[in-house]
């Protein structure tokens, strides 16, 4: 579930930073604010269609390292996660609201949240820092948003580094941190290296605290080259004990957390004109969290051995007296007995003296929650050994509403599936209710309503809180056209069957479980034949299903395998073709007993079948397409010149021998959509995609005499999730600039049975299911424009433009047209506006790929924004259905700009 990127560049030294841009929760252009912007996004803001976006419900999925509650007005909460965005929690539906939907493609990395803060003096205010990795895998630098409305809206300051939402010791925390008493002024704890930095208007410019002495020295592995595991996890949190101000005046006592094990807590007593290192403070850990309880004065710390959040071998907790200076060790266990080390840390805002605190590494035989009410004095825990391996369990866990937490497991003791918990960073008591907890995990937000019932000798209630939060990673789509909708290749969780979109299915795919699963593959005309592969420490890397996927069996390999790599059904399930990891192509009949290797393609090639004859399976590699009519037995090369770098992804249309779609490539070679109808002897581009990265099919139109195609793709300059009624003639963006989810390229597909109905792979975001306004037609007419040009019955002079109108299809009383608007001239056209006169009573009904307006007779369309640009020699296209009561008659002339063009 990760993505990888290109060399690091050089950091950029800055003293301060200007806000970016402004980015709307609501379809809206981002637009810059008063200063500078830092980056510019897609003008391009409605789409020519009106669809609807939610998730195929999941719940969770990936990790959370971070729960924020905000601490004057209650039930305003926010969760971080490492690759999926920010989340609100909406207390009335009791679910999590994204709030970073709109992050586009090239700046995918801001989906990646390091930290959080929420303003307590003015609660409306919460800020986010941002970037997924700090190595080369992420092009752009880190970013701090900042919204004054609970994340429906956001400005950007760009950092001069990275951050890294998915980098070790991503679960410490929180980095960022708003001061309590005096708002303007928040800090941000930069990794690489890069210091402390602060901001003192509200998060518009920032600056390095220069006199803040230790950047941080831990690196997870210092031996690693790639800029991940060697990075210096820098500074991980920031504190502010509230008493040290007043309302206005900024606080005077900041507590810092360092990636030092010697060095690991710093103190301003100054409002952060100076630090130092706080004397007596435990050494041979890092301080993964650092929490004030102000009702006491204790500062507490949550250490382990390493930054987590996997790895942890050691641990403790140590309490700070801020009056006396004193130092405790109030570790719940003795160190000898620690085989983890302390994550998330928090304290009853309620309750002075009560904590609870967690063993976030403790992946065996379970994680560990310790709650203690004497300031650390004593403790007890979530779970007990009764006699090993029996345990004694203080709670009660719950998972009914996400039914696959258990994993399909059924563990020996002192094992339990599901487990409580691992990898748990983040836990937070309400600080209005002392009965309410959530904490984080691996793979989803449990919490309890009932906390207190653990002191008084009760078991409390754990269920699943994570609903509206989806973090899956998506690596293949599947959409038969019968059985359930949607099959789904998932990392880190298998992959699941939806039956019911809109309901989490009881279990992720078992008998094999898979750690991810890399590709699926159902047979055309035997859609109950489905394959999937993946990855998995051990084999088997593949299972089959002939009832559609509700239920597997596992297959037999060949010798070799060590990853998933990609598969193939045959077209009525007779055979399948596999390309794993580790070995070559290889193909069977019936399921997999029996492996045979391919020859004439090379290993790791990418593998698809034709979707209609069962002997054609066909593969891609390194620029070359090749094709098989045995079976998969043996391959011959095709067509060549295609896309020889990035990633590529091809489709073979249903119901039709040989026609296949394939996108792909990258900005430093070809890049962009191809169409083969020979079976991939040869393969021609579409001009006006100029970039795509997967394609699939769904439902045609309604008098559509081809299916609908889809892509995620680049076009018009604007990249998106696009579609084609006409084969590829024509597209229509169907996203919007709030619906962008950061990368989309994995995979792409329609729904066979429902048209419109799309469903978009993310990293991190889940699944996308996309709805059309319109049941059964090719789009929605946007609304009017509103100048309705000039007047195209006098044409004063000639235009450097040719229009070709065709009608398409014609029924009683209506038709369908397309229209192609052909730029003849030496400039590219900034915008357009097109206009002719209909012969009788034609009236424009629904319109795609533009808007119009309509006279009387009299017709002007203008472009949709995204195809406004038009360059020398290329085209713009836009269809429409109308009505009539004679036989619909072409225009014979039209305008562009009052100008005439040319006919053909």
């Amino acid at each position: 579930m990760r993505l990888s990127a290109r060399p690091i560049a050089a950091l950029v030294a800055a003293l301060a930073l200007t806000a970016g841009l402004s980015i709307t929760g609501t379809p809206a252009v981002a637009r810059p604010d008063d200063r500078a912007a830092a980056a510019e996004a897609s003008d391009v803001s409605i789409a020519a269609d009106t669809y609807t976006w939610k998730n195929a419900r999941i719940d969770g999925g990936g990790f959370v390292p971070g729960i924020v509650f905000n601490r004057s007005e209650k039930n305003l909460a926010y969760a971080r996660t490492d690759i999926g965005g920010a989340y609100r929690w909406d207390q009335a539906g009791k679910r999590w609201t994204p709030l970073l939907d709109w992050v586009d493609w090239d700046r995918w990395g801001w989906s990646g949240v390091v930290s959080l803060a929420s303003d307590t003096a003015e609660p409306d205010n919460v800020y986010a820092a941002v970037g997924t990795y700090t190595n080369s895998w992420d092009p752009t630098n880190g970013a701090v948003l900042r919204s004054s409305d609970r994340g429906a809206s956001w400005k950007a300051a760009t950092l001069p580094f990275k951050l890294g939402g998915n980098m070790p010791g991503r679960g410490m925390g929180e980095r960022l941190a708003v001061d309590p008493n005096k708002n303007s002024v928040l800090y941000l704890g930069a990794p690489s290296g890069n210091g402390l930095w602060r901001s003192t208007d509200s998060g518009v410019t920032w600056s390095e605290v220069t006199a803040f002495p230790n950047p941080g020295n831990y690196a997870q592995d210092p031996s690693d080259t790639s800029g991940y595991g060697n990075d210096n996890q820098g500074i991980v949190w920031v504190t502010f004990d509230e008493r040290s101000g007043s309302a206005g005046s900024a606080t005077q006592d900041i507590y810092v957390g360092v990636a030092d094990k010697e060095n690991t807590v710093y103190r301003s007593t100054d409002g952060g004109s100076t630090w130092s290192r706080i004397a007596g403070q435990p050494t041979g850990y890092l301080a993964h969290k650092g929490v004030l309880d102000s009702s006491t004065g204790h500062l507490y710390l949550t250490l382990s051995d390493t930054g987590g959040p996997y790895d942890g071998a050691k641990g403790r907790i140590w309490r700070y007296d801020t009056e006396s200076g004193a130092w405790t060790d109030v570790s719940p266990v003795a160190e000898a007995d620690t085989y983890y080390g302390f994550g998330g840390i928090s304290v009853d805002r309620q309750k002075p003296g009560t904590l609870m605190a967690t063993a976030y590494s403790s992946w065996w035989p379970d994680t560990q929650i310790f709650r203690s009410t004497d300031s650390g004095a004593t403790w007890t825990q979530a779970w007990d050994y009764s006699s090993y391996p029996n345990r004694s369990n203080r709670y009660t866990l719950d998972v009914s509403s996400v039914p696959w937490h258990s994993w399909g497991a059924n563990p020996a003791p002192p094992e339990t599936a599901p487990k409580l918990g691992w990898m748990t960073e983040s836990l937070e008591i309400d600080p209005f209710d002392s009965d309410r907890m959530m904490y984080g995990t691996g793979a989803t937000v449990y919490g309890t309503e009932d906390l207190t019932s653990w002191d008084s000798g009760g078991t409390f209630t754990i269920t699943p809180m994570v609903k509206g939060l989806e973090e899956t990673a998506v690596n293949d789509l599947a959409s038969p056209p019968s059985g359930a909708p949607l099959l789904s290749a998932l990392g880190d969780i298998g992959g699941f069957r939806h039956t019911d979109l809109d309901a989490v299915p009881a279990m992720m795919f078992t008998s094999p479980n898979l750690d991810s699963t890399t590709s699926l593959d159902f047979a055309e005309a035997s859609p109950g034949t489905v394959v999937r592969v993946g990855n998995a420490d051990t084999a088997p890397h593949i299972g089959f299903s002939t009832d559609n996927g509700a239920n597997w069996f596992q297959g037999s390999e060949p010798s070799g395998v060590t990853g998933g790599g990609t598969v193939a059904a045959a077209a009525d399930g007779s055979g399948f073709v596999w390309s794993p990891e580790g070995a070559g192509v290889h193909h069977t009949t019936g399921y997999g007993t029996s492996w045979t290797a391919s020859t004439g393609i090379p290993a790791g090639a990418t593998v698809e079948s034709d979707r209609k004859n069962p002997k054609k399976f066909y593969g891609f590699s390194a620029g070359t397409f090749y094709v098989s009519t045995d079976g998969g037995a043996t391959f011959t090369a095709k067509a060549t010149g295609l896309p020889a770098e990035g990633n590529v992804r091809f489709k073979a249309l249903p119901g039709t021998e040989g026609d296949i779609w394939l996108a792909g490539g990258a900005p430093t070679g070809a890049y962009g959509l191809w169409r083969s109808t020979d079976s991939g002897a040869s393969f021609t581009r579409f001009s006006g995609v100029e970039q795509a990265d997967s394609v699939g099919f769904g439902k045609a139109a309604s008098g559509a005499s081809y299916r609908t195609v889809f892509v995620s793709a680049k076009i018009g300059g604007v990249r998106g999730i696009f579609r084609s009624t006409d084969a590829g003639a024509g597209w229509t963006r169907i996203n919007d600039d709030a619906h962008q989810w950061a990368w989309t390229g994995a995979a792409i597909t329609g729904d066979p049975r429902v048209y419109g109905r799309v469903y978009v792979s993310t990293n991190g975001r889940g699944i996308q299911v996309g709805e059309s306004s319109d049941s059964d037609g090719p789009g929605t007419d946007p609304g009017p424009g509103t100048d309705p040009g000039t007047d195209p019955g006098e044409p004063p002079a000639d235009a450097d433009c040719s229009v070709a109108y065709t009608v398409t299809n014609r029924w009683s009383g209506g038709f369908q047209a397309e229209v192609k608007l052909t730029n003849t001239g030496t400039a590219a056209y900034d915008g357009w506006k097109l206009g002719w006169t209909f012969p009788g009573d034609q009236r424009i009904g629904q319109i795609w790929n533009a808007s119009h307006q309509q006279t009387g007779a009299k017709v002007t369309v203008t472009d949709a924004g995204w195809n406004g640009k038009v360059a020398p020699g290329s085209s713009a296209a836009f269809g429409f259905t109308g009505t009539t009561t004679g036989d619909g008659t072409a225009p014979s002339a039209f305008t562009l700009g009052g100008e005439a063009c040319a006919v053909g």
